[in-house]
């Protein structure tokens, strides 16, 4: 691979990064306020609080992919502790419930199925 294909590469791949946390930014945005609407201020803090949190696992992934092949291990227990952190905190609150703050993690996966979706239809 030359050096301007792999330039190429690096830029698309960080394209696709910003895409995919703009799009979960976007998507827990328009979600938290849609279920604000329709279900109240409780279980929409509890939706936009997974979402946050979901969006700075993604984060963390995203570094963690950009340094492969590096010594650091440390980001994939980071990443678990912060998703059984929501959990725990959404179960011992009275603010948060465990079934919309998971649904909200869980959005940048909605994110990754929008964009292959999108990448699919193209072709």
């Amino acid at each position: 691979m030359t050096s301007q294909q792999l330039a190429d590469s690096m830029e698309e791949y960080n394209r696709l990064k910003f895409k995919l946390l703009a799009f979960t930014l976007a998507a827990g945005v328009v979600i938290t306020l849609v279920v604000w609407i329709n279900y109240g201020w409780q279980i929409s803090l509890s939706y936009g609080v997974g979402a946050l949190v979901g969006l700075v696992y993604f984060r963390m992934l995203t570094k963690s992919v950009d340094s492969l092949g590096g010594e650091s291990n440390r980001l994939g227990f980071a990443r678990l502790g912060l998703f059984v952190l929501l959990m725990a905190i959404a179960a011992k609150s009275d603010q948060l419930q465990i079934l919309p703050a998971f649904f909200g993690f869980m959005t940048y996966k909605a994110a990754v199925l929008a964009i292959i979706a999108q990448d699919l239809s193209r072709t």
